[in-house]
């Protein structure tokens, strides 16, 4: 068993296996009926990379089989930059210097508006993590303001409690977005200098809190770079799995955030690239045919248009990491990180569109908020 992480999670007993599979295990894997983490492993293993073209064909097939040609979008509205973290890999750090803002409620209303001009249904609210001015009545005010805008409203911000959960469900919030960034304990210490993101345990149960809150939806991820990205492909499997046991109802999705330029400079330790990423996204999608595995802007345009319907079913486009942004082209210049598939709405959708695919702006209607 790994040392400090959860019995639930712990990937320890599949790194062997992981390290050690052979092409034969390979196309056992790939032909596996209902892939179990012991296949996760042998995919994500060195043998794997020389079926990769095997792994893309069978990743595009249950992508089509669980989702047709469609890819639901989705935009990124950061609401503030305030933060109380100390994350070495995060240009909004509280230690960076840099000028802070928060959107309020007029500010809010005006993004939010000019969000939904540009076609978008589905919002997804960010902030640091928890401060005196940007802290849960915060996030509620703006929950409520965009769920008169929005059929579907998610959050991604700090951990919170069961309770504010539910209040933000009550309010309109159908999903929230939390990343365990890395699942390695020590390297998580290390990376997290100070602040209530250093409560390592506490932000593992957070996505268990928010569906026992009634939300809807939970997205999951690591901060690819941090540490093994095979250690923590394993563990965040194994999360999921986890809490499917639970919440079997509930839809999960699962992000790849690679670390990207930012205000601090953080170079990643492990870097992932382009060619594993592929193979984690792929080897996520055959053990998880029915999840949406999301893919940001923080990939490059070539790269997002080869896996846009090849495992990738949910994608967001025209994104800015800055407070704000869509409504003023003044506004705040610092993001959190670096976007590198700048494109609008309307060339991303055409890209889509020539690949075969259809962009899906709304596939949630808020009726369904209410319903058990």
């Amino acid at each position: 068993m790994s040392k400090g992480i959860p019995e639930q999670i712990d990937p320890g007993p599949w790194l062997e296996l992981a390290r050690a599979a052979t092409e034969r295990d390979v196309l056992r894997a790939l032909a596996a009926e209902s892939p179990t983490v012991s296949d996760l492993a042998v995919l994500l293993s060195p043998a794997a990379d020389s079926a990769m073209e095997s792994m893309a064909q069978r990743a595009l097939h249950l992508t089509r089989r669980h989702f047709g040609r469609t890819i639901s979008l989705y935009i990124p509205l950061y609401l503030s930059d305030y933060c109380s973290g100390g994350c070495v890999y995060c240009g909004f750090a509280a230690d960076r210097r840099i000028p802070r803002s928060r959107l309020d409620r007029g500010h809010a209303i005006g993004e939010m508006d000019s969000i939904k001009a540009m076609g978008f249904d589905e919002i997804l609210l960010l902030t640091g993590e928890r401060t005196k001015q940007a802290g849960f009545p915060f996030v509620l005010e703006n929950v409520r303001l965009a769920a008169e805008r929005f059929n579907l409203v998610a959050i991604e911000t700090f951990p919170m409690t069961a309770d504010e959960y539910r209040a933000l469900s009550d309010a309109g919030c159908v999903g929230m977005s939390l990343y365990q960034e890395t699942f390695d304990p020590v390297i998580y210490r290390q990376a997290h200098r100070w602040g209530p993101k250093q409560d390592y345990a506490g932000r593992i149960d957070a996505p268990r809190r928010a569906l026992e809150g009634g939300m809807r939806q939970v997205g999951l991820g690591v901060l690819l770079g941090l540490a093994d990205p095979v250690f923590d492909a394993l563990a965040l499997f194994r999360h999921i799995e986890h809490l499917r046991k639970s919440f079997w109802r509930s839809g999960f999705s699962v992000s790849f955030p690679r670390i990207r330029p930012q205000a601090g400079g953080y170079a990643p330790s492990h870097p992932v690239d382009e060619r594993l990423l592929a193979r984690i996204i792929w080897a996520f999608r055959i053990c998880l045919p029915d999840a949406h595995l999301v893919l940001s802007t923080r990939e490059s345009p070539a790269f997002r248009d080869g896996m846009a319907g090849v495992g990738i079913s949910k994608m967001s486009a025209a994104s800015r990491t800055t407070v704000g942004g869509y409504a003023e082209s003044e506004a705040c210049r610092n993001g959190q990180f670096a976007v590198n598939d700048d494109r609008g709405t309307a060339a991303f959708c055409e890209m889509l569109k020539v690949r075969g695919l259809e962009p899906v702006f709304k596939n949630w209607d808020a009726v369904y908020r209410s319903t058990a």
